[in-house]
């Protein structure tokens, strides 16, 4: 694994240390030109990794995506998705639980959009809302959460065992820019439709959402299924970062086409 993408993940056992992680960092990068080749390769490289593995058939990929509101999850998968193929992928947002979903236990609505094998999943927003969000507006209790907590590790265990390859990014951006997000979406009509009132006052919990992502991914940072704190002030870099990070995880599940034997003198076509 590349230095940049170790510096990014949070050790099974260890604080994520979110104070300590600046939003704003370039990794290593320059500006937004700096990138841009880099992202075109990884995207390239995904769409070549992403037809073996569906050949393959056998194993899938699992992108969770989380982040306070602002933090760039609907446009870094329009960028870092661009070119993929897209019968090979599923992108499923979970909002709000439904009246249909409080029917079942919390993981239901997750398990039905799970990728098929050979496919590339991703989760905008996840089973993770059902950690922390449903905390801070006291769904759950701290014991409560403890024991999702424990769910949670071995859901993502089994899933792992199973064949799907779990890799969890959050965005970290900071209060300053998600203000200045949130401004341009009352700013533009165009992006009216991405302002929720509902935003301002998730605000206002700021501190209590990172405390709890503190505790929740230092709980579930694990071997089989780590998390990664993406820098993501810059969009150019957290595009940058996670499409190196899906790339490198394609690289060392290493997916492999079935061996078809064809004797090629023996196929007789009707133009010859």
């Amino acid at each position: 694994m590349s230095k940049l993408l170790k510096s990014l993940e949070v050790l099974p056992g260890k604080a994520p240390r979110l104070s300590t992680r600046k939003p704003d960092n370039l990794l290593g990068l320059h500006d937004s030109e700096d990138a841009r080749p880099l992202l075109a390769d990884s995207i390239s490289a995904m769409r070549k990794l992403q037809g073996r593995l569906g050949a393959e058939g056998e194993r899938s990929v699992l992108l969770v995506i989380q982040g306070m509101d602002a933090s760039g999850k609907d446009g870094l998968i329009r960028k870092v998705f661009t070119g993929v193929n897209p019968q090979g992928c599923s992108v499923w947002s979970f909002k709000t639980p439904t009246a249909d979903d409080f029917a079942y236990d919390y993981l239901r609505r997750v398990v039905v959009q799970l990728p098929r094998r050979g496919n590339i999943g991703i989760f905008n927003r996840s089973h993770y809302e059902d950690l922390v969000t449903a905390r801070i507006l006291g769904v759950i209790d701290d014991e409560h959460l403890e024991r999702r907590i424990g769910h949670t590790c071995d859901f993502e265990r089994m899933l792992n065992d199973e064949g799907t390859k779990v890799v969890k990014v959050f965005l970290h951006i900071s209060k300053e820019e998600q203000l200045q997000r949130l401004k341009t979406r009352v700013a533009r009509p165009e992006k009216h439709w991405k302002f929720d009132s509902s935003d301002l006052v998730a605000r206002e919990s700021w501190d209590e959402y990172h405390r709890l992502y503190e505790q929740v991914i230092k709980a579930t940072s694990t071997e089989w299924a780590p998390w990664y704190v993406i820098p993501s002030d810059n969009k150019w870099v957290r595009d940058a970062a996670v499409a190196d990070l899906l790339v490198e995880t394609l690289y060392r599940m290493d997916p492999q086409p079935p061996t078809v034997n064809i004797d090629p003198d023996s196929i007789i076509f009707d133009d010859d």
